[in-house]
């Protein structure tokens, strides 16, 4: 891929991605980082670009994952204060830190999700695309999104309710 054909398929993009990286961090300016990293890589792999079906649903991926590793490096085990602002009065240091504890839970599930379920499942769900949508970013059918959607889904609340259930167990022994 030239130059030009760079400037023509992958720079309308970046409005796209820098959008989809703000739903994701939270923070315009370290959004703006991510999708600066994502345009240096997909430059970086400009030659690679035939082989991908669809050149957006690929610059998707590479700003997704660029944003998950920025918030894994903000990432502290501190509590936010806006967190902290959120919880009612009569919450108890240690319901919030279960709470801490089941964000925490959710979140390694979501990561423990094929690659594919997790793309879904976060388009879906947290940054509210709609099936048809998603379907035309990654390149796979509507009843495939539906599908991988549902069995995501169900892989989180199975391994989640699982996960409850041990701590219950734990308890009691």
């Amino acid at each position: 891929m030239e130059l030009q054909e760079f400037k023509i398929s992958v720079l309308p993009l970046r409005c796209k991605l820098l959008n989809y990286a703000r739903k994701i961090i939270g923070n315009p300016e370290d959004a703006e980082d991510a999708v600066q990293e994502a345009m240096l890589k997909l430059w970086n792999k400009r030659e690679e670009m035939e082989q991908y079906k669809s050149i957006e649903a690929f610059a998707m991926i590479v700003t997704r994952n660029l944003c998950m590793d920025v918030l894994r490096s903000k990432h502290t085990t501190n509590t936010s204060l806006e967190q902290v602002s959120n919880t009612t009065v009569n919450s108890t240091p240690e319901r919030l830190m279960e709470t801490h504890d089941e964000m925490r839970l959710m979140h390694e599930i979501i990561a423990s999700l094929p690659t594919l379920q997790r793309t879904i499942m976060q388009m879906k769900d947290l940054e509210e695309y709609e099936t048809e949508e998603i379907a035309e970013i990654t390149g796979c059918s509507a009843e495939a999104i539906r599908s991988n959607l549902s069995r995501a889904r169900k892989k989180v609340r199975d391994i989640y309710l699982q996960a409850i259930q041990e701590k219950k167990r734990r308890k009691q022994a």
